[in-house]
């Protein structure tokens, strides 16, 4: 194979024997190293906006659901980036059950939901690993658009990113050929366990840059390699629980987030790191505030709640989980009656804390609205450039 002139301490490009060329990354850690010293002033601010995240998190009264929603707004935001349409709300309704006019693709974000579940529970007797990677990529990709797209496996052919349509030869970026990815693997999970001298956060914006540099699947690179951060920052005990999601400032910052990828294929790791720190600076005083705001309304409302029976508080918490329900959904969650979840629902709405959405007279579905605008679900995005195989 003839060796393209451009290289540097990322990489370089390779011309394949059918003429197109390849990047083939270096392996990890980077070399020369990654200048830490250029990069202590926004990493001291992740770390202790990201500590102060763990903090308030351990004094969230029943985390685990709150964690639900952070799941499923990441899953709607990831989803985003690389081109659906569906919103929480329709994620929501879909796990109460009532699909009826939703996106067709809801189905690719609920899988999402999925994906993280699992990996989190895997890591509790799995290491974060090559094993554990296919196993979440399996899970993303069953039954949804791409499933034919060998899901659970590593590619063993070409692929490319480029725009609909668009051919090799034409692709904005071809990742190494499928000859490489054992040896990029490899080195990758080593990397994984052996982050050397790199802090967490770092050793964590490094991974995901080298795993969608890879591209070791046909499709679902840009979800799965987004969950891998919350996986390396759970795994290496930077968080407690799952709370901090990068998609949103990606979303917002899609451009950047794709050109900082870009530079750092010519070299420039920390460019891409200092975006990486500020997105988690950033991310984590969001979800600061959020976790405090939750606090602060789940008293009100219990306040608020407190003269209609113990059932009422009860519903009020399973609503942090489940902010969108039906009257069959409340009277499984708390163990009443079909007359008594619907006296409660219209007590709620009365007060303003339940609103109908439905506006008919059966089947009607309500929503938790106060609870659900904390996480302030922004507007679909458009459709970016996707990975096609030849």
């Amino acid at each position: 194979m003839e060796q393209a002139a451009q290289g540097s301490r990322s990489g370089r490009y390779i011309r394949q024997p059918a003429g197109y060329r390849a990047y083939i990354p270096a392996e990890l850690p980077p070399k020369p190293a990654i200048d830490l010293a250029r990069l202590s002033a926004v990493a001291s601010t992740a770390d202790q906006a990201i500590g102060r995240l763990d903090g308030v998190s351990r004094t969230l009264p029943n985390p685990e659901l709150f964690v639900a929603m952070y799941v499923r707004r990441e899953a709607v935001l990831s989803s985003q980036i690389e081109g659906t349409q569906s919103s929480l709300d329709d994620v929501l309704s879909y796990q109460l059950g009532e699909p009826g006019g939703l996106p067709r693709d809801v189905a690719e974000v609920v899988n999402h939901v999925a994906a993280m579940d699992h990996g989190l529970r895997r890591l509790h007797s799995l290491p974060l690993s090559l094993l554990l990677i296919r196993e979440i990529h399996g899970v993303l990709m069953a039954g949804v658009r791409g499933s034919e797209k060998t899901p659970g496996e590593f590619r063993t052919s070409q692929n490319w990113i480029g725009f609909t349509g668009a051919s090799l030869n034409d692709a904005s970026f071809v990742p190494p050929p499928p000859q490489e990815l054992p040896r990029l693997l490899g080195n990758l999970e080593r990397f994984l366990h052996e982050p050397g001298a790199l802090p967490p956060l770092i050793h964590a914006g490094v991974a995901h840059a080298q795993f969608e540099t890879i591209h070791p699947f046909l499709d679902g690179n840009g979800r799965v390699g987004r969950l891998l951060i919350t996986f390396l920052l759970v795994h290496g005990k930077v968080l407690e629980r799952p709370l901090l999601y990068l998609s949103y400032f990606l979303k917002r910052h899609r451009s950047e987030y794709y050109d900082r990828l870009m530079a750092v294929r010519d070299g420039d790791w920390e460019g891409w790191l200092e975006f990486f720190l500020r997105g988690v600076a950033q991310t984590s005083w969001d979800a600061t505030r959020t976790a405090a705001a939750i606090l602060s309304m789940r008293e009100d409302h219990r306040r608020e709640v407190g003269g209609l029976g113990p059932n009422a508080p009860r519903l009020l918490d399973r609503l942090f989980e489940q902010p969108v329900v039906n009257v069959a959904w409340v009277q499984k969650a708390i163990g009443v009656s079909w007359p008594t979840a619907n006296k409660l629902i219209n007590q709620l709405v009365e007060r303003g804390l339940l609103t109908e959405v439905t506006g008919q007279r059966r089947n009607r579905v309500f929503r938790y609205a106060p609870y659900l605008a904390l996480f302030g679900d922004p507007e679909p995005s458009q459709a970016r450039p996707r990975p096609y195989q030849s």
